[in-house]
């Protein structure tokens, strides 16, 4: 059976990835904490860990980083060493070993002040340029130049730049869904989907969010009245908010547009502002009560 290592196995994404991937593969998790999803327990920083783990293997999913909760915890040496001294480890580990492919975990997080405009909200694609706002988004964004340095014939690299994944509450979360969130389980598939891609293809990235039901149109209206624009593209959601009694946001200031990555792998959100609806009336601890 084929081989392949995730580093970060035992975080949000990371066990995601472990059940999906352990499907259809040989899956070696990496982790400094353990957990059911993790085989190993390792340091990335530490390169001979990382030789001894990679052997064999053909694909590393590379999940493991400080993020944006370690802001303001964790020192600036921290996050540059995690995530973007280790990853050039991992590339170079992985070319040593003969992987032949990472899969990185990236983050929309990235393009820090490229998501602010002044009266409309902004469309994001892969065509964005970033503009890193916090030391997260600073060493995410180095750690992609890294990688792209590392791409060639010898290692084929997929980045995914995924968006908000974590529970909030119900009422943000299931707009969030319309420009700027996704589920877990997508974010796994995407990745699953991205380390399928041609072996032609040495170098690739992909915004993964749900998909949008707004135009580019959209854009002043989203940003003066979500609330207009809403019910009059996605009228059931409206009606749930009118039915619930959830207030409507302010303001929305960002679009993300995951139309490469259902161009180029064929792949998208499977998981909407309706499945958020459900997790929250079966009482699944992912989405929160409403404030």
């Amino acid at each position: 059976m084929e081989k392949v290592v995730i580093t970060g196995s035992s975080g949000r994404i990371g066990r995601a990835l472990h059940w999906r991937l352990a499907q259809e593969f040989e899956v070696i998790g990496l982790d400094l904490s353990p957990s059911s999803a993790t085989s190993q327990i390792a340091d990335i920083r530490d390169y001979d860990q990382l030789l001894r783990s990679f052997e064999g293997a053909s694909t590393v999913f590379h999940s493991a980083a400080l993020h944006a909760p370690h802001v303001g915890v964790a020192s600036e040496k921290s996050f540059y060493e995690i995530n973007v001294g280790a990853t050039e480890k991992v590339c170079r580990a992985a070319l040593e070993s003969g992987v032949s492919q990472v899969v990185f975990t990236s983050t929309t997080a990235l393009y820090g002040y490229a998501n602010q405009a002044e009266g409309e909200a902004v469309w994001i694609d892969e065509e964005t340029i970033p503009r890193p706002k916090t030391i997260y988004h600073q060493t995410k964004w180095e750690a992609e130049q890294i990688l792209k340095s590392y791409s060639g014939q010898n290692l084929r690299v997929r980045i995914i730049r995924m968006s908000r994944c974590f529970p909030e509450p119900v009422q943000i979360m299931t707009v969030y869904r319309l420009h700027r969130g996704i589920d877990y389980r997508d974010v796994a598939e995407a990745h699953r989907a991205a380390s399928k891609l041609s072996k032609d293809d040495f170098f690739e990235t992909f915004v993964v969010s749900g998909k949008t039901p707004f135009l580019k149109s959209d854009v002043q209206g989203l940003f003066e009245n979500p609330e207009f624009v809403i019910r009059e593209r996605v009228p059931q959601l409206a009606s749930e908010f009118d039915r619930r009694g959830w207030k409507f946001p302010r303001s929305i200031d960002r679009v993300y547009d995951s139309s490469h990555a259902l161009l180029k792998l064929n792949w998208k959100s499977q998981r909407g502002y309706s499945e958020v609806i459900k997790q929250y009336d079966n009482e699944d601890f992912e989405v929160l009560h409403p404030f």
